[in-house]
């Protein structure tokens, strides 16, 4: 997580939490003039559109106060979905013994995309077993990861 994504999620989480909701999490994508700011917030019921139009509008008053992005962006309030993404250690304890696919910053063991069942959660690392062999991943290196959704 940038700096940037970290101050994000320290300035929001309380006025996701007032409304309710969990900050599951946040991603701050890049892309020249049309950036977007992503916020994932979470409840035991569930997520309807009328609570992320609520979340949205209650960040953007914040976001316009704090003004913490310098350029233009496009602010997106949705639930984690069925392929949520996984941002906290928690997350990772939650989903072990589920498929996940795994995107780190450097490549490991000679590439950087992995996809297979995470078997064990420690403060620094991630076990994961992909086609028969365990591959120790150290959260620091993941860029993202994502459970799998089984239909």
């Amino acid at each position: 997580m940038t700096k940037l994504e970290q101050d994000l999620v320290t300035m929001l989480t309380p006025a996701v939490e007032m409304l309710g909701f969990e900050l599951h999490g946040l991603e701050f994508v890049q892309a020249g003039r049309h950036s977007t700011l992503r916020v994932y917030i979470a409840h035991e019921d569930g997520i309807s559109v009328d609570n992320c139009a609520d979340a949205s509008r209650q960040i953007s008053a914040i976001l316009d106060v704090e003004d913490p992005i310098t350029n233009e962006y496009d602010l997106e309030v949705s639930s984690p979905g069925v392929d949520r993404p996984l941002f906290k250690q928690d997350h990772y304890e939650q989903a072990q013994g589920e498929e996940v696919r795994v995107r780190t910053k450097l490549p490991q063991d000679g590439r950087r995309n992995f996809k297979g069942d995470l078997i064990a959660v420690s403060s620094d690392m991630i076990t994961l077993s992909s086609d028969g062999v365990e591959h120790l991943i150290m959260l620091s290196n993941i860029e993202r990861a994502n459970l799998i959704a089984k239909f």
